[in-house]
């Protein structure tokens, strides 16, 4: 009897192990479904992207002869639910099992759980063989560790693969380039230009379809230029290669007004949704290294954000779920301001992180970490709230990579089970790493009073109301230590100014 194979939204990749064994006789079945659609409000271009990259998936699935049951949002008999279109095709063919591969999302997986009980035939689910590292692989790893450090994972998962190795030892010496990857970008530099991928007619159809469903969602719809397709993945993949990698390591933390990419790949979101694969992307990289067309700082930081963060992320998401996403080790319960949707903040960082935000349903790791989460840190947002936004505003997004990098990297709700100590900076740090300082109306050299950064005294208030729970941190000592030679004065200054910007952070009348 036939096989019945679903394929989700971030699962197109011809190699999927759901696919690799199909057979004569078999259907795949692909679904746009509501509840996915609308679980958080959507970026209208993430919409788009997995909406036209999947319609796109489907017709590469059909020209290599395998039948699709593909059924669109708009699709009159649509369930809504994947519960809802999976009991339908099973009720109108004859299936003797169905076959899926795991689900990025624990809330997905609980649901394929339900189908073990409520399905008439068996649910089969693979392993994702997509990622370096089974969930299997790193519990192995995390069992009996006190620490959970991704750089320790990172080296064994360098080892395994053997990328980057000279033998036993790491390419150049050492494990880690980070020190050389943070220079700031020069004034005269010249950035790439990006490529852009003219609508056809699947993506225009889809591009009518979540203006039209989704007209309220945050984000631009249009211009639409991701890449919806492999070969379309392909290019921005060698795009990065050729043009951009060279000087990524150089500037891969450095931000600048109005820019949103930098040297960065970009290619997250087609390789979260399956258009690429790791393997090949790293492979990409060192390949670049050896023939002499990139140096090491940038491969070994470009293969890091792949084979370390990106796999250590997910395992760490799998391990600690479902209780990861309610720690609050902060406490942290203010709501999220207005101006993380509309970007009316006087604060230029701010304002340029949000706006490209919106542009682009894109913003790089840094403007991610060290502006708005960092704000966010800073402000005491409660997590749930900052976490939506995230999963909301980017077209890469997924819980599993969303989660633990916003969650334990960016707001240290988890309590340092993924960051030794909280990633939080003042001012200083902005204007060391962008230009935005120098057009913004506060001055960033200006510790108190209205006139000073908000990021200098929200840093310090933050340090001083989090004592009893970060003082004990080693990695904090040095910061206490400062604290105790501060002036009651100054204590008192930095207390007044926080309590002034949280007064006016909610107010319709003033921006912040």
């Amino acid at each position: 009897m036939p096989t019945l194979r679903l394929v989700l939204g971030d699962q197109l990749s011809m190699s999927l192990s759901s696919l690799v064994d199909w057979q004569e006789g078999d259907t795949i079945l692909m679904c746009e479904v509501m509840e996915e659609a609308r679980y958080v409000p959507h970026h209208k271009k993430k919409l788009a992207f997995i909406f036209s990259a999947m319609r796109h998936f489907r017709g590469a699935l059909e020209a290599d002869d395998k039948p699709v049951r593909y059924v669109k949002l708009d699709d009159q008999d649509n369930s809504g639910s994947f519960t809802g279109e999976l009991e339908r095709m099973l009720g109108e063919g004859d299936f003797d099992r169905v076959v899926i591969t795991e689900p990025g999302e624990y809330r997905v997986m609980e649901m394929i759980h339900s189908w073990q009980d409520s399905l008439d035939v068996p649910v089969i689910v693979r392993e994702d063989t997509r990622f370096f590292a089974s969930l299997d692989r790193f519990e192995r790893w995390a069992d009996g560790k006190k620490q959970l450090r991704m750089e320790f994972f990172y080296r064994e998962m360098r080892r395994e693969t053997g990328h980057l190795m000279d033998g036993d030892k790491p390419e150049g010496g050492q494990w880690n380039f980070d020190k050389e990857n943070r220079r700031k970008l020069p004034k005269d530099v010249t950035l790439p230009d990006r490529l852009r991928f003219e609508p056809d007619a699947i993506t225009t159809e889809v591009l009518a379809l979540v203006n039209d469903r989704f007209p309220d969602n945050f984000g631009d719809l249009e211009p639409f230029g991701m890449p919806v397709t492999r070969a379309q993945a392909l290019e921005v993949l060698t795009h990065f290669i050729e043009t951009c990698l060279p000087r990524f390591g150089d500037y891969q933390d450095a931000m600048a007004e109005g820019e949103a990419f930098l040297f960065h790949s970009t290619v997250s979101a087609a390789m979260n949704a399956g258009l690429l694969l790791a393997s090949e992307v790293c492979e990409a990289a060192e390949t670049a290294y050896q023939a002499g067309q990139a140096p090491l700082n940038a491969v070994e930081g470009f293969i890091r954000q792949i084979l370390g963060w990106r796999e250590y992320v997910r395992g760490l998401y799998w391990l600690k779920m479902p209780d990861y996403k309610g720690l609050n080790a902060l406490e942290a319960d203010r709501p999220l301001p207005d101006f993380y949707w509309t970007g009316k903040t006087d604060m230029a960082c701010l304002a340029d992180a949000i706006s490209t935000t919106k542009q682009h349903a894109y913003a790089h790791h840094i403007q991610r970490l060290m502006i708005t989460g960092n704000f966010a840190l800073l402000a005491g947002i409660a997590p749930d709230a900052i976490n939506e936004w995230y999963m909301v505003v980017y077209a890469d997004a997924y819980e599993w990579v969303e989660l633990p990098n916003t969650h334990g990297m960016a707001i240290y709700a988890d309590g340092g089970i993924m960051a030794s100590k909280p990633y939080a900076a003042s001012g200083a740090y902005i204007d060391k790493m962008s230009d935005h300082c120098a057009g913004c109306r506060y001055k960033v050299k200006v510790k108190n009073s209205p006139e000073a950064c908000p990021f200098n005294y929200l840093y310090w208030d933050f340090v001083m109301r989090n004592a009893d729970k970060l003082k004990a941190n080693p990695r904090m000592g040095m910061i206490y230590r400062s604290l105790e030679r501060t002036s009651d004065e100054r204590r008192v200054a930095i207390k007044n100014d926080a309590e002034s910007f949280f007064e006016n952070l909610y107010s319709e009348q003033i921006v912040v």
